[in-house]
């Protein structure tokens, strides 16, 4: 083999490794990357969630139908079944779209609107991003959620 095809051949396999990490780090990643669809008054919503204990807790109940009251105009939130883990990252500050667990509740809830009003302790555990379709949240009363994992 000479010289130039020796050094060819190094930089062939340098790229085939650099390639393969990066194939094997995005389908880590989309393996920790897990979607809901919640279903308002017949209006699709998905929702990407984060990959936490919380979270994972959270699936293991899917799917759900829930009755989500209204909260300060700002937010649904509904009853779960029962109390979940309290394993995510806890934050006292919120952006619209996100899904989250309010363990006092213990409740699910989402933010529709934001009145820049901090939250009380013991603050909240986001699980999620709505991706599109929060406006469907953002009608007077209580509706009816249905929310599936998606497959």
């Amino acid at each position: 083999m000479t010289r130039i095809s020796k050094k060819w051949s190094v930089t062939a396999a340098v790229a085939i490794a650099i390639v393969a990490a990066i194939t094997i780090a995005h389908a880590a990643q989309e393996a920790k990357t897990m979607k809901i669809h919640l279903t308002v008054n017949g209006k699709a919503i998905t929702s990407t969630l984060i990959d936490s204990e919380t979270t994972r807790d959270f699936v293991s109940l899917l799917p759900l139908t829930l009755t989500m009251g209204d909260l300060f105009g700002r937010e649904k939130y509904g009853p779960l079944p029962r109390a979940i883990s309290e394993g995510g990252k806890r934050t006292k500050g919120y952006e619209v779209g996100d899904v989250i667990y309010w363990s006092p509740g213990p409740d699910v809830a989402i933010y529709y609107r934001h009145d820049r009003q901090p939250i009380p302790d013991p603050g909240i555990i986001v699980m999620g991003k709505i991706d599109h379709g929060v406006e469907a949240l953002d009608v007077p009363g209580s509706v009816k959620v249905m929310i599936e994992l998606v497959k």
